[in-house]
């Protein structure tokens, strides 16, 4: 017994290693990693490039009720798996895309990035689904581009849900201007190590699990594959319109039914390491900017989830999904 146990470990060793030395790599567009859901094709045509716009269309096409899902900056639609499938349960059709620059949509060599111009991308991707009116829900980047979809095309949205936001204070008035060769040389410089250490510390308060590794998993194979370069621009130039686009002055403009869902404890501020000469604020306070936020978009209802911080849906799933059940059911 002992000899079988020793060859089991050697074994494993041996597959550890071999794993180790040749890992998993993923192209631009994450060829060989699975999504939950069937993944489809929206071509388009933008700035003069044909880009491929990957999305997720799951429940019964003649539901009543649809809702999109719009990722973060640091992830992209596979994340959003149990909350969809909970809206299945409820008879939702969801709508989960893909930015173009992000998880499985195209990378250009260039594109002017935009919230006005993702906005508009999803807009034609829902129209081309023959779909006039929505539920819709942005995490983190994901609710800069909600609130400027719902400012624009307001008689589409039927409900806007903000799960801990980014862009709830203008970084322009406090952040120092940066070229994107800032951004392009920090992502060229990234690791996996870098990856977890910045999302263990800024969005988990210190902590880290299984859980959290699995949505590394795409960042891991594109760090190891041979596109990175691309990958990393693409990452570069989507901070442009998170620095550049003050949606602050958009939410006296929200005139759909909207929830924001805060959990208090976030702490996420862009920009903090390069504050303006003279800076004292401190970015990120959401415990605060739930209130404020709440204050300028009229009529609107605010959930805080304490001790919780940007990763809800992940830090307490159960503690989440009982706040989104109320906004969606608001």
């Amino acid at each position: 017994m002992k000899k079988f146990c020793l060859v089991l470990v050697t074994l494993f060793a041996v597959v550890s290693q071999a794993f180790a030395a040749n890992p998993v790599k993923y192209n631009k567009e994450l060829d060989g990693f699975d999504y939950p859901f069937d993944v489809k094709t929206f071509n388009v045509n933008s700035q003069n490039k044909d880009l491929k716009m990957r999305y997720m269309d799951i429940g019964d096409k003649n539901a009543d009720k649809v809702i999109v899902l719009l990722h973060g900056k640091n992830f992209s639609g596979y994340y959003w798996e149990r909350v969809a499938k909970d809206l299945l349960k409820n008879n939702y059709r969801v709508i989960i895309p893909d930015q173009i620059g992000f998880g499985k949509s195209s990378k250009p060599d260039f594109y002017q990035y935009s919230f006005g111009q993702l906005a508009l991308n999803t807009k034609l991707l829902l129209d081309s689904l023959h779909i006039k009116k929505f539920d819709l829900v942005g995490h983190s980047m994901g609710g800069m581009l909600a609130t400027t979809l719902a400012a624009n095309y307001s008689n589409a949205v039927n409900k806007l849900i903000l799960i801990n936001p980014i862009g709830l204070e203008d970084y322009s008035k406090y952040v120092e201007f940066k070229d994107v060769n800032f951004f392009y040389k920090n992502e060229l410089a990234k690791t996996l190590d870098k990856a977890r250490d910045y999302q263990k510390a800024n969005y988990y308060d210190g902590k880290w699990s299984s859980e959290y590794e699995q949505l590394l998993v795409p960042v891991k194979g594109m760090l190891a594959g041979d596109d990175w370069q691309v990958i990393a621009w693409n990452n570069a130039l989507t901070y442009g319109p998170i620095f550049s686009e003050n949606i602050v002055d958009r939410f006296s403009q929200i005139t759909n039914k909207t929830v924001l869902i805060i959990g208090t404890r976030d702490k996420t501020g862009p920009g903090k390491g390069w504050l303006k000469e003279g800076v004292t604020r401190t970015l990120g306070d959401y415990k605060n900017l739930g209130v404020d936020t709440q204050k300028l978009i009229k009529g609107s209802v605010l959930i805080e989830l304490d001790g919780l911080g940007h990763m809800p849906q992940f830090e307490n799933y159960d503690v989440f999904i009982k706040a989104f059940h109320q906004a969606i059911e608001q």
